[in-house]
C-alpha cells in the first residue's frame, strides 16, 4: 500500500493554471496554515481538472515527473515532524 505516494500541490502564488505530471493528486489550496481541506483529485481520461475548493486549474503534462509542476513552486512536501 505504501508503494504509491500521492503528490500534493498548492497555489499560494495564485497562478491561473498549473501543469503537473500526475493525473491523481491532492490539492491543498495554499501553503499551511492557509490551506483548504486536502482533496484528492483524479483527472481520469481528461487532461485537466479544476479544484472544487480553490478553483485552481490543473493541467496534465506528460513531460513532467509526477512530483513536478510548472510553475515549479507549486509542489508541496510535508515537513518531517
Amino acid at each position: 500500500m505504501a508503494d504509491h505516494v500521492v503528490p500534493h500541490f498548492q497555489n499560494t502564488s495564485g497562478h491561473d493554471s498549473i501543469a503537473i505530471g500526475a493525473r491523481e493528486f491532492m490539492c491543498i489550496g495554499a501553503n499551511p496554515p492557509f490551506d483548504h481541506p486536502h482533496v484528492f483529485l483524479d483527472m481520469g481520461d481528461s487532461d485537466e481538472v479544476v479544484c472544487p475548493y480553490c478553483s485552481t486549474l490543473y493541467k496534465y503534462d506528460a513531460t513532467l515527473k509526477p512530483t513536478e509542476s510548472s510553475p515549479n513552486d507549486c509542489i508541496w512536501t510535508p515537513e518531517a515532524a
